[in-house]
């Protein structure tokens, strides 16, 4: 069970906004979610305070009332509840229709969202808000690696940590790659906990951001973790594991990994996030990330 690393202190050298005066972040806490401010999701809300953001916990079905004040809605991990502490299939959605039509209707007016789902079972619990985008996960657990076999056992070998570099083109060229303010600071990599893959309509138009080599693979157990021999293997070649796209006056960014925004320690204290070697510059691709979803490198769609 992971928790949160309550050692770990970001520092942000040139605020986009002054302290408490910055746009309204509001992280989902009404679905059960396994991350959230108060808890594994510290150092992700610590962050962005540092940075002059208004973070706070949105405790309320979605609705226009609960989203009218918000610039930006974090949407990681949720689940329905009956998979609180029953990580196995059926993997229904956390969201009622009336819940994904407010968030659809939101983001069309200019809302941002920032919808994140981990390895199986979270892509289940946000399949009917993420359809409604055209975003479409795999609700497995997702491996990239050049030396991945083709039974269930060779390819669960690799899995963990995925580092995605511009060197490789598996860190696209992007204004949050680049660094979106004047301020703000390029990035080269990337790492992210294992996760999920996910791929999106034609018809959007997304922008790629993590991109999966043409030999990725995601593990598809009915439980989580349990891996057998009959366990699916789909094939998850050039699939994202994140993506921006624009929908109306607003924006979207979709990943399928969480712990890369925040800083944990596994049950044995093994660290993971922000405060690991290797992701060193995640920090800055996610004020990079809040930065673009705060349209701070262009004025709002007419």
């Amino acid at each position: 069970m992971q928790r949160g690393d309550i050692l770990f202190n970001p520092v942000v050298a040139n605020p986009a906004f002054s302290i408490g005066e910055g746009p309204v972040v509001a992280v989902d806490e009404a679905h059960s979610n396994y991350h959230r401010i108060g808890a594994r999701y510290q150092a992700f809300a610590d962050l962005l305070r540092q940075d002059g953001y208004v973070v706070r916990a949105s405790t309320e079905p979605f609705g226009n009332d609960t989203l009218r004040d918000v610039d930006i809605l974090v949407i990681s991990n949720a689940l329905a509840e009956v998979n609180i502490d029953n990580w196995s299939l059926p993997t229904p959605s956390a969201f009622s229709e009336t819940e994904v039509s407010a968030v659809s209707t939101w983001v069309e007016e200019g809302g941002a969202l920032l919808l994140i789902a981990d390895h199986m079972p979270f892509p289940g619990a946000i399949e009917n808000i993420a359809a409604a985008f055209g975003v479409h996960f795999s609700n497995g657990f997702a491996v990239d690696h050049p030396e991945l076999g083709v039974s269930v056992d060779e390819i669960e070998e690799h899995l963990g940590e995925l580092t995605f570099r511009r060197s490789a083109g598996s860190l696209a060229d992007h204004p949050i790659t680049n660094g979106v303010r004047a301020a703000g600071t390029p990035v080269d990599f990337v790492t992210s906990f294992t996760g999920s893959a996910f791929q999106v309509d034609e018809d959007q138009k997304a922008q790629p951001l993590l991109i999966f080599s043409p030999s990725a693979k995601s593990l598809e157990p009915s439980a989580a973790w349990e891996f057998t021999s009959e366990t699916n293997i789909r094939e998850v070649g050039e699939w994202f594991q994140g993506a921006v796209l624009e929908v109306g006056q607003g924006r979207i960014a979709v990943f399928g990994e969480a712990a890369m925004f925040t800083a944990q320690l596994s049950s044995n204290g093994t660290l993971m996030g922000m405060n690991t070697a290797g992701a060193e510059q995640n920090d800055e691709f996610l004020l990079n990330l809040v930065h673009w979803l705060s349209f701070l490198d262009a004025p709002r769609r007419k």
